[in-house]
């Protein structure tokens, strides 16, 4: 495989920008075409490729399948990218799977459908003194021309912590930029390293094939297109982009904190204790089962106090309870059930022989679902202290802008959230979904679940029951964050 080509690739699949904690997401409808190609040529779209310093500015830009059919892509184009970016996030079968009923329908949001879906996803990043000023220029003076604004979200600096007041940002998926990983394999042991090809389009993936993405004939329009690793006489549109999901979901930190305290019969350490297991870490961000001494490939060294573990130590989920959301969003498994064995037991597993614990094969293996978080969150701090007052009149709204890449959507995002997130039998479970994400409003099919089952004393699992709804979908969309020079095809005449 060749090399990547950094210069090509949009800054946010790399870096975070962590260190730019000012923030702002665009979402804009194609007013006049041309005009927005204007504007796109304009752009001064930061790459991937690294600096000294690092940059204090950036901008990144992804578009809907409506928005890259608004700029005239045609429909032949369109019809090679996956079925769910072109389908979007609120058909009705991809609703009920994601939880998108009720409170969460999608006929309740600020944006993403009822004539609010957005074409093109414009992403600013700065550091505090530079942000009002970079906004306007990076802008420009056809930004009106071309674009209908629909909305501007803001973000907030929370210092790492998320909305409910837990350290976040700590769990990531190490890319493998390199292409060392030998795929397709057998993963003995949980490590957190990932192929390249699951959050970049054009190149190998966990099963060792290169995804599915638009390929082009070779012309004039597409002249500056990478040609594609497994068809070289085509040009690739996706190599070097990926798909981003986004997600607005406002979250009741009162709800939260209130339903916690009156659960812990007013003891506020037990109130943090009950938070921690259904998080699955304290407040700190420490985990809820041993660092393990052995190091897990892919780690960063940075967190690794937090990060070093898995679930094996914790194999009823007596310490860490099953239904946990971080346990739900990344069980830390591999491909075998049973953890570190020889090749005796390796072999004896794979032809069907020897007992099995009861959680073997519940929960499919890790490496094929994992998401590169981008999100923002949203809103003033409100302390968990704070949170157990009467809300005044016009609280102001608090969530997570929650940003994801994937280079498969449905195995991906909507394999977490589906089988995983909102699934009612996780692990083995009964009426469960995410004690934090989860919908508990009946979704057809599905139980209502309200309850969360955590570890009690003496080996007694204690069932917390009638948990409200501490998350609200407020808006969301698909989009396809391209290479730089796949935004230079967009914006010349979108041919083929």
């Amino acid at each position: 495989m060749s090399e990547v080509d950094y210069a090509d690739v949009q800054g946010l699949v790399r870096f975070g920008y962590g260190h730019m904690t000012r923030a702002s997401y665009a979402l804009v409808k194609v007013k006049n075409v041309a005009a927005a190609k204007s504007w796109l040529r304009a752009a001064s779209v930061t790459s991937a490729v690294a600096t000294k310093p690092p940059p204090v500015t950036a901008l990144n830009v992804a578009f809907t399948a409506s928005g890259l059919s608004a700029l005239g892509l045609p429909r032949s184009v369109m019809a090679g990218f996956s079925h769910e970016f072109r389908g979007g996030m609120t058909e009705e079968s991809r609703a009920r799977q994601l939880g998108d009923v009720g409170r969460n329908a999608s006929l309740n949001w600020a944006w993403g459908s009822n004539g609010r879906e957005p074409h093109v996803l414009v992403m600013f990043f700065a550091e505090p003194g530079q942000f009002d000023s970079f906004v306007q220029s990076a802008k420009g003076n056809t930004w009106t021309d071309a674009f209908e604004e629909l909305t501007s979200l803001g973000t907030s600096d929370l210092d790492e912590n998320e909305p409910f007041g837990f350290a976040d940002g700590i769990s990531q998926p190490q890319i493998d930029w390199e292409q060392q990983r030998q795929t397709p394999c057998s993963q003995m042991e949980y490590t957190n390293i990932v192929a390249l090809g699951e959050f970049l389009l054009g190149y190998r993936n966990e099963y060792g094939k290169i995804t599915d993405r638009p390929l082009l004939e070779p012309d004039s329009a597409n002249a500056g297109l990478l040609a594609a690793e497994d068809a070289p006489a085509r040009q690739d549109l996706g190599r070097n982009g990926t798909y981003l999901v986004m997600r607005q979901l406002e979250q009741d930190i009162r709800k939260f904190w209130q339903f916690l305290y009156q659960q812990a019969g007013g003891n506020l350490a037990e109130t943090e204790r009950l938070g921690a297991k259904m998080v699955g870490r304290t407040k700190a961000g420490n985990p809820l089962v041993p660092i393990q001494t052995q190091s897990i490939p892919g780690m960063d060294p940075a967190p690794a106090q937090q990060n070093q573990f898995t679930y094996e130590s914790d194999p009823a989920g007596a310490r860490c309870p099953f239904g946990a959301h971080i346990r739900r969003a990344n069980p830390r498994n591999s491909d075998f059930p049973e953890g570190r064995i020889g090749a005796l037991r390796k072999l004896t597993i794979m032809l069907g022989f020897g007992p099995r614990g009861f959680h073997d094969d519940l929960i499919s293996s890790v490496r094929f679902h994992r998401i590169l978080r981008r999100g923002r969150e949203y809103g003033p701090e409100l302390l968990p202290e704070d949170a157990l007052a009467s809300s005044p009149p016009n609280d102001p709204e608090r969530g997570l802008h929650f940003v994801c890449l994937n280079a498969n959507i449905l195995r991906q995002f909507e394999f977490l959230q589906n089988a995983w997130i909102m699934n009612t039998k996780f692990s083995g479970l009964t009426g469960e979904s995410d004690p934090l994400l989860g919908n508990r409003e009946a979704i057809p099919g599905c139980p209502v679940t309200g309850d969360f089952t955590t570890p009690g004393d003496g080996g007694l699992r204690r069932r917390v029951s009638g948990l409200p709804q501490f998350v609200t979908v407020r808006g969301g969309a698909y989009f396809f964050l391209p290479s730089l020079r796949a935004i230079r095809y967009f914006a010349g005449d979108g041919s083929a």
